[in-house]
């Protein structure tokens, strides 16, 4: 049977334009997350990881667009790759892609604001003539469009595949997460006793994936729905538990053998208490819990490709990253969260995402 395996890898955020800029920032406890006081995004302060100004300056392209072309360059200049060869897919996530053009332009043309559109646009920057993939379902995108090209790559379709993912942070968005009374007046907590909701970020991520063996190899995944609201989460945790199971089975592990769970603990309410409860239904208790929240606030559409890069380099160097602005638990389960660096000889872990929608994902990563 194939394996699939990370053969390189960016994160291009607020904290570094590297995945070792950023995993360096992350493991000395620097956050993205500044104030914000722009009454172009709001009439008052707001707490966000968000670019400096002049970061993005490809006169050609999007904030959105750059972002993912800045990040795909990176990972193409770690190899010599033919992205022409016919076994490659070219893989975009986002739950918003060039939503900055609504604000920009106020009756944009529909073509640039679709997002297969978008992602052509970006996979011809690099001279790809097949057509893109893109992934778009709310907050699980990132991580789903890995498990969709490992699944492509298992059926025999691709040997490799280059899989993206960006959002940015607009007025659209931040009004959007505000209109539910769900961003924080403070950075995140996750899973805090004293946490008022979400932080906001933005950032791009890629991976490349390789059937050759590579440093990281990517396990099984299980995608669920709950059904439950379109922006709140099941009150059970039930079909997140179910998709934690599902990836461990599917990878031959059991419980005992993650190292840590990087969940996607945004701080808010709802969502961290369904997580714990699904962390309790998978059997998952007695394990190192964490949220990268409070480093990069959520980034959507790239937050799973984010935060399974950084636990990847963590996984490498036996580290478990702490969950920063946590302090005393608020959740109904005795989720163990990390708030101190700590390090340990592992060789899995396991990623979860939710979204809006109701959808669950998780997946995991091993040495």
């Amino acid at each position: 049977m194939r394996n699939v395996y990370v053969a390189a890898d960016n994160i291009f955020s607020p904290l570094g334009s590297t995945t070792a800029e950023n995993f360096a920032q992350v493991c000395n406890g620097q956050s993205g997350i500044r104030l914000h006081d722009d009454p172009a995004f709001a009439p008052g302060p707001f707490h966000a990881a968000m670019f400096a100004p002049g970061q993005l300056n490809m006169t050609a392209f999007t904030r959105f667009e750059q972002m993912l072309i800045r990040s795909v360059q990176q990972v193409l200049d770690q190899g010599n790759i033919d992205i022409n060869d016919g076994r490659t897919a070219f893989i975009v996530s986002t739950t918003k892609g060039n939503i900055e053009l609504l604000e920009e332009q106020g009756n944009p043309a529909m073509a640039e604001m679709e997002l297969f559109h978008t992602a052509r646009k970006v996979a011809t920057h690099f001279g790809y003539t097949a057509d893109p993939i893109v992934v778009s379902n709310a907050c699980i995108s990132g991580l789903l469009a890995i498990l969709t090209a490992r699944r492509l790559m298992l059926s025999g379709r691709y040997d490799q595949a280059i899989v993206t993912g960006a959002d940015v942070l607009t007025k659209f968005v931040l009004s959007g997460f505000q209109s539910f009374q769900a961003v924080s007046p403070e950075p995140c907590r996750p899973f805090d006793a004293e946490r008022k909701g979400v932080t906001l970020g933005e950032g791009a991520a890629t991976v490349l994936l390789t059937t050759r063996e590579a440093g990281i190899r990517v396990g099984a995944g299980a995608v669920t729905n709950d059904a439950n609201h379109i922006s709140g989460p099941s009150r059970t945790g039930a079909e997140l538990g179910y998709a934690m199971r599902q990836a461990l089975k599917g990878t031959g592990l059991t419980p005992s053998d993650i190292g840590f769970v990087s969940a996607h603990g945004t701080a808010t309410m709802y969502n961290d208490e369904m997580e714990s409860k699904a962390l309790h239904l998978a059997g998952l208790l007695d394990r190192p819990v964490n949220s990268l929240k409070g480093y990069y606030g959520h980034t959507l559409g790239a937050a799973g490709l984010i935060e399974a890069i950084i636990g990847m380099r963590a996984l490498q160097q036996d580290t478990v990253i702490p969950t920063l602005g946590f302090e005393t638990l608020g959740v109904s389960q005795p989720v163990l969260i990390n708030n101190q660096i700590t390090y340990k000889p592992m060789q899995h872990f396991l990623k979860t995402v939710s979204g809006f929608g109701g959808c669950n994902a998780a997946m995991v990563f091993s040495k």
